[in-house]
């Protein structure tokens, strides 16, 4: 069985949509790791180090924005690529300079989950030409 390419760890209160998602990266070769709200996520996000977090903006408990800024205060060695998911903006992923609400990185939720994969693929390949670079 070959390794998985990245952990992804996906913070939603839908759990439609988390199956969707989920299933999307496992069949792309990715491992997966859910929760259903900030605090099992911020949780999840120290148990786990995950390499990417995909947190949903509107949730239960504890919101998108105050997950994002959480995970980011907690820091690790190695922060993982932090992406807001939300239906609450429209138009196509866009990627600010500066973090914003959290993210640098916001995605509509009516993305398909093969093109999230995609962005995630995409974000992940730069982070490590940039790490590599650096030594």
């Amino acid at each position: 069985m070959q390794a998985p390419r990245a952990k992804i760890l996906l913070i939603d209160d839908n759990p439609l949509f988390l199956q969707i998602l989920s299933d999307a990266f496992r069949e792309n070769g990715f491992a997966v790791v859910i929760a259903s709200d900030g605090i099992k996520g911020v949780r999840a996000y120290l148990d786990e180090a995950p390499d990417v977090v995909i947190v949903d903006l509107v949730m239960p408990n504890m919101g998108g924005v105050s997950t994002c800024m959480e995970i980011c205060r907690l820091g690790r060695e190695a922060d993982p690529v932090l992406i807001l998911l939300t239906s609450m903006f429209k138009g196509a992923p866009h990627e600010h300079a500066q973090a914003e609400m959290g993210a640098k990185v916001h995605i509509p939720k009516s993305t398909a989950p093969l093109d999230i994969v995609i962005i995630v693929e995409q974000l992940l390949d730069r982070k490590r030409f940039q790490e590599h670079n650096r030594r």
